[in-house]
């Protein structure tokens, strides 16, 4: 489980050390930085997959990206006293992201590229410093694998370090590249554990959407993020999952109805039954928030639960009289994954927070700066980002 994020200038978070739970609920006002937080966790997640750098230059260069405001507040700054203004820079640019977890701790730095050699790709960040470590707050004598810049080392039996990559390209995470099971493989247990997050932003459910289309069935353990395999889905719980969870959370929401899958010529269907009806309704003729809340039980209820889950605003297109039901079904599936959720819905929010489980990120912004509320308090987590 993820017992921390940490990010640093990252368009409106500065510096952020956010603590994670079981379930965790994040909630703010438009603007807040719920947003650029929910990004930030896809661009940690990225990192595992070798795209990072390519996602930042997709949004228009790491320049674009990165906090707008000084590198610091001084008091007066914040007490209104003197303008807003930037100084002389005490450290390089970076854009830098992180995760404490039950194993290991990943930390990932994002600079600036060289000025040589001259290249038309000059808008694309480079990785300047990964490491993994064990322990609540980076030391280097805790460090298990670490790059910096071209060379990545690891760790041996001896408590040594031996060279995995010597030329490892800037734009190349070395999670993605020098995660050996044998000779890192702490790299490669973070790589996996990060590579099984799913996101779920808002299913489609448009006309053209491909969750109201038959498709071809196969064993489906994992929800497609737009719900395209719906049915497959749907009858792979029923046949290898929590069937009576699957019934259970049917019911809870739509007392009498009934979900049935069909076959015909390879491709499955889904049938939605419901008392009163004479026939049943398929995927094309349903309600765009019956269809979603259809998406919702599926993914939630996986027969494969990741090591995290984020659901970003799951209450959009439900009727209010279905958001019970819903905390019910994510405070189910939060036993088995560890869940993120942002939402606007004040009951759905009513409803997570009353809950021991459930931890509450309300968001705030001062000065174009995101924080969460409760942080002058908090006693944790510890962090600390290693040095270029």
């Amino acid at each position: 489980m993820l017992k921390a994020l940490a990010i640093a200038n990252y368009r409106s978070i500065r510096e952020l050390v956010l603590p994670l739970g079981q379930l965790n609920l994040v909630t703010g006002p438009n603007g807040a930085g719920k947003s650029n937080l929910y990004r930030a966790l896809r661009l940690l997640s990225e990192t595992a997959l070798g795209t990072a750098t390519a996602s930042i230059a997709a949004e228009g260069s790491l320049a674009s990206v990165l906090w707008a405001g000084p590198e610091q507040f001084s008091r007066g700054m914040r007490a209104g006293t003197t303008p807003v203004q930037g100084g002389p820079r005490k450290h390089p640019v970076n854009l830098k992201l992180g995760l404490s977890g039950d194993d290991f701790n990943y930390a990932i730095d994002f600079g600036l590229p060289a000025p040589v050699p001259r290249t038309l790709f000059d808008g694309d960040p480079e990785i300047k410093r990964e490491s993994i470590w064990n322990g609540d707050r980076y030391h280097s004598s805790r460090v298990m694998v670490d790059r910096s810049g071209p060379v990545v080392k690891g760790r041996d039996d001896q408590g040594g370090w031996q060279i995995l990559n010597q030329h490892l390209a800037p734009f190349d995470s070395m999670l993605a590249q020098s995660a050996d099971p044998y000779l890192a493989p702490e790299a490669y247990q973070l790589r996996e554990q990060i590579r099984s997050w799913r996101f779920y932003d808002q299913f489609r459910t448009d006309r053209d959407a491909p969750s109201r289309q038959s498709q071809i069935g196969a064993r489906t353990v994992i929800l497609h993020h737009d719900g395209r395999d719906l049915p497959a889905a749907w009858r792979t719980i029923e046949e290898i999952g929590d069937e009576q969870a699957l019934t259970d959370a049917l019911t809870d929401a739509f007392p009498g109805a009934e979900v049935r899958v069909k076959r015909e010529q390879g491709r499955f269907l889904l049938e939605f039954w419901q008392s009163g009806l004479l026939r049943p309704l398929s995927q094309w003729e349903l309600s765009d928030g019956t269809l979603r809340y259809l998406c919702l039980i599926a993914a939630l209820l996986t027969p494969r639960p990741p090591a995290l889950m984020v659901l970003n605003e799951p209450e959009m297109s439900l009727h209010p009289d279905l958001l019970p039901a819903l905390a019910r079904l994510m405070l189910l599936a939060a036993k088995q994954t560890q869940l993120w959720v942002t939402s606007h819905s004040d009951l759905l929010i009513d409803l997570l927070s009353r809950e021991a489980v459930c931890n509450h990120l309300h968001l705030t912004k001062a000065l174009g700066e995101t924080h969460w509320r409760g942080a002058a308090e908090a006693k944790g987590p510890l962090w600390r980002w290693p040095n270029r």
